[in-house]
């Protein structure tokens, strides 16, 4: 577990491994830093390691982001195009 505390953002990030985000008992421990930061009103985040090729994942959700971005881009020039 790697946990990074960023004060100026009032943000805690907790990183998990494979083998962590899966031992109940490690999660049960992280309530302790919950309801330490939610007192100084932080937020908590936790990431957890995935099963997946980082590379493929990320490249698709650029991809898609770029597609969906297109098709926007399409759809506000039909639009204006009716307007005129």
């Amino acid at each position: 577990m790697e946990m990074t505390v960023k004060d100026e953002r009032k943000l805690v990030e907790i990183w998990l491994t494979n083998a962590e985000k899966s031992d109940p008992v490690l999660r049960a421990g992280l309530q302790s830093v919950y309801d330490t930061y939610k007192k100084k009103k932080y937020l908590v985040a936790v990431f957890e390691s995935g099963s997946c090729d980082l590379y493929e994942q990320t490249r698709d959700l650029l991809l898609y982001n770029r597609q969906r971005m297109a098709e926007q881009e399409i759809r506000r020039e039909k639009a204006q195009r009716m307007t005129m």
